[in-house]
C-alpha cells in the first residue's frame, strides 16, 4: 500500500463562500441603515456683519494688532498684556460691536484658541473667527 502524502495547500473556496453571503447580507443591509447628517456651515455662505468689527490680527511672529474698523480703521501693534483693557475701552462705547480675530496661516491653532479664551474670560459677548471666502 501507498503512503498518502500530506498537502501543504489551503483549501479557499469555502472562505469564498462565506466571504460571497457577507457580501450579499451587507448589500441588503446597508441601504436600510440611517445615517446621521450634519448640516456644516460654509464659508461662502457667511452673513454679512452688520456692525463694523473690531479686529484682531495675529500674525505669523505671533504679534496682535488691533484694527477697530468701525472708527478710524487704523492697524495699531499691540501686546499680549495689553489686548484685554484695549478691547474692553473699545467695546464700553459699542458692547455690541462683534470682535473678529483673523490669524494667519502659519499661526498654530493654540494661540488662536488661547486669544479667543482670553476675550471670552473678559465676558466679551460677540468673538468670532474671521475667514477668508473661497473662490468660485
Amino acid at each position: 500500500m501507498r503512503q498518502r502524502r500530506l498537502k501543504n495547500e489551503i483549501n479557499v473556496v469555502p472562505y469564498i463562500d462565506v466571504m460571497l453571503v457577507l457580501l450579499v447580507i451587507f448589500m441588503v443591509a446597508a441601504p436600510m441603515m440611517t445615517t446621521g447628517s450634519i448640516d456644516l456651515p460654509s464659508v461662502g455662505k457667511a452673513a454679512e456683519v452688520p456692525v463694523q468689527p473690531l479686529e484682531i490680527s495675529i500674525k505669523a511672529d505671533e504679534s496682535l494688532s488691533l484694527i477697530n474698523r468701525a472708527g478710524n480703521g487704523k492697524s495699531q501693534e499691540i501686546g499680549r498684556k495689553q489686548l484685554k483693557d484695549a478691547v474692553l475701552a473699545i467695546l464700553a462705547k459699542n458692547p455690541e460691536q462683534p470682535v473678529l480675530i483673523a490669524g494667519d496661516k502659519k499661526v498654530k491653532y493654540e494661540v488662536v484658541l488661547s486669544v479667543m479664551d482670553e476675550l471670552q474670560r473678559a465676558k466679551v459677548k460677540r468673538v468670532g473667527l474671521l475667514v477668508q471666502p473661497t473662490g468660485k
